[in-house]
């Protein structure tokens, strides 16, 4: 059984351990989501904590978290915590699968349920930026992103091995 919800600043300390271990099972496999290797649990208790946590009691990010038998197996997250000339746009953080939970439509089904609450806001612009040529990049495209344009050497790989592009991404609501 598969649900997805929204988690208060509540629901990510008391599901702190699950959380973090959702991220640090994406970033050993391999993920560019901001993080590199050697990444230890206390890094990823420190995102969810100091990062994630504050921004959802302040209003700002929205964390979306998808659940199997009650096990957390993904998430996603939209940030508008954005300037004043910007209020109308919010950014599409951190789309996690975790690897056990992976090819079940997990991600697709948290990117819809995203734009269903974005929704409830003012926003009328998403953007997202992804490894170019990850798994990711066509599950956006197919949802109705554009690409705006790549750039080159973006982010050092997870791995350390090398520096990979980004390509930046859109969708008008």
């Amino acid at each position: 059984m598969m649900s997805i919800r929204t988690f208060s600043a509540a629901d990510i300390a008391e599901r702190l351990p699950e959380l973090s271990a959702l991220l640090h099972a994406c970033v050993h496999d391999g993920a560019s989501i901001g993080f590199i290797l050697p990444f230890e649990r206390s890094a990823s208790d420190r995102f969810w904590l100091h990062n994630v946590l504050p921004a959802v009691e302040r209003g700002v990010r929205l964390l979306l978290v998808a659940e199997i038998d009650g096990q957390i197996a993904g998430s996603v997250q939209l940030d508008w915590d954005t300037p004043p000339n910007q209020a109308h746009r919010a950014e599409v953080r951190k789309l996690l699968v975790g690897p056990a939970f992976r090819r079940r439509g997990l991600a697709r089904q948290l990117m819809v349920q995203l734009e269903v609450q974005v929704r409830r806001l003012p926003c009328r612009l998403l953007t997202l930026d992804t490894r170019s040529g990850d798994h990711a990049q066509p599950l956006y495209a197919s949802l109705g992103y554009q690409v705006a344009g790549s750039i080159p050497a973006y982010a050092l790989a997870p791995a350390c091995d090398s520096l990979d592009a980004t390509t930046i991404m859109y969708k008008q609501l």
